[in-house]
């Protein structure tokens, strides 16, 4: 027990998992974006005829909604990320922002920049989830 005591461990924080952490939340909205357009535009309609129900999301998934059918997997983690990332973005962009408080010496200065980029692109997406038009995105993907 004594051995431990007198130990100093550096611990650096792990930048890239964090980066992830930012990169798959931003995704999943990303994903879920391109699927709303790609949907509108080759259905020809607009944000209004989307949310009518007649263009279900879930009619996008390649062979269905089956337990044995891997894109609706796919399709579930990204739902699963992107009603998640409400939650985690915010918590996410505050640890980040803590790391970045903390160990600014310990950082170079592209992990402070990575870091700091992925912090504000994350509150702004989770800002932009509670605007109009992505308010119409969500009601579609809920449908």
């Amino acid at each position: 027990m004594s051995d431990v005591v007198g130990v100093s461990e550096e611990r650096r924080p792990r930048v890239g998992v964090i980066l992830t952490g930012h990169l798959v939340l931003a995704g999943a909205l990303v994903v879920l974006a391109a699927a709303y357009l790609g949907r509108m535009a080759s259905a020809g309609v607009g944000p209004a005829e989307m949310v009518t129900g007649q263009y279900d999301p879930k009619d996008m998934v390649p062979f269905g909604m089956s337990g044995a059918n891997p894109f609706a997997w796919l399709y579930l983690a990204v739902s699963l990320l992107y009603f998640a990332g409400v939650v985690l973005g915010p918590a996410l962009a505050l640890y980040t922002a803590a790391v970045l408080a903390r160990e600014r010496d310990r950082l170079s200065p592209r992990a402070r920049a990575l870091l700091l980029a992925a912090t504000l692109t994350t509150l702004a997406l989770t800002v932009l989830r509670f605007t109009p038009a992505l308010h119409d995105m969500q009601r579609w993907w809920l449908d």
